[in-house]
C-alpha cells in the first residue's frame, strides 16, 4: 500500500469509529477532509470509490451490486432522496444505501468534501445535489 491508501483507509476506520449511528455521514466527511480526502466519487453499479486526497489518489473496490448486462433505472428524484433521508436517520446500512441509489436511477455520486456538498448523478445527465452540515469532532482521547 501507499502512503495515500494507508492515510485513506486509516481516516476512514477512525472516521467509521466515531459516527453517530443517526447523522454520522457528516462526522465521517468531516474525518476524511482533515486527513486530506478532498473529493470522493463512486460509481454504481461497481461500487468503485475514487478518492481524491492531497497524498494521491486512491480507488477502493466494493462488492458490486449486480453482474452481467444492468438496465439503468430511470433517475428517481423522490427515491434517492428517500434513500439518503432513510441513511442520515440510520435506517439502512451502506451496502442498502448504495442498492436503494442505485434502484433510484443514481449511476455516480460525488462527495466534495471541501465544499460540504454530495451530488447524485443518473445516466441522462439528471442530478441532485444537496450539502450537509460541519460538525465539531469528539476530542481525542
Amino acid at each position: 500500500m501507499s502512503t495515500a491508501s494507508d492515510n485513506l483507509t486509516a481516516a476512514q476506520r477512525h472516521g467509521m469509529a466515531i459516527r453517530p449511528l443517526v447523522g454520522g455521514f457528516p462526522v465521517l466527511a468531516k474525518v476524511l477532509h482533515e486527513a486530506g480526502v478532498r473529493r470522493n466519487e463512486w460509481t454504481l453499479p461497481a461500487a468503485q470509490s475514487l478518492s481524491l486526497t492531497d497524498l494521491g489518489t486512491v480507488v477502493q473496490l466494493g462488492e458490486p451490486l449486480g453482474s452481467g448486462a444492468l438496465d439503468v433505472a430511470p433517475f428517481d428524484r423522490e427515491a434517492v432522496v428517500a434513500a439518503i433521508r432513510a441513511d442520515q436517520a440510520g435506517k439502512s446500512s451502506f451496502p442498502e444505501f448504495l442498492q436503494a441509489a442505485w434502484r433510484a436511477g443514481v449511476v455516480r455520486y460525488v462527495a466534495d468534501f471541501d465544499s460540504r456538498t454530495v451530488t447524485y448523478y443518473g445516466a441522462d445527465g439528471q442530478s441532485y445535489a444537496e450539502s450537509y452540515p460541519d460538525v465539531e469532532l469528539p476530542a481525542a482521547d
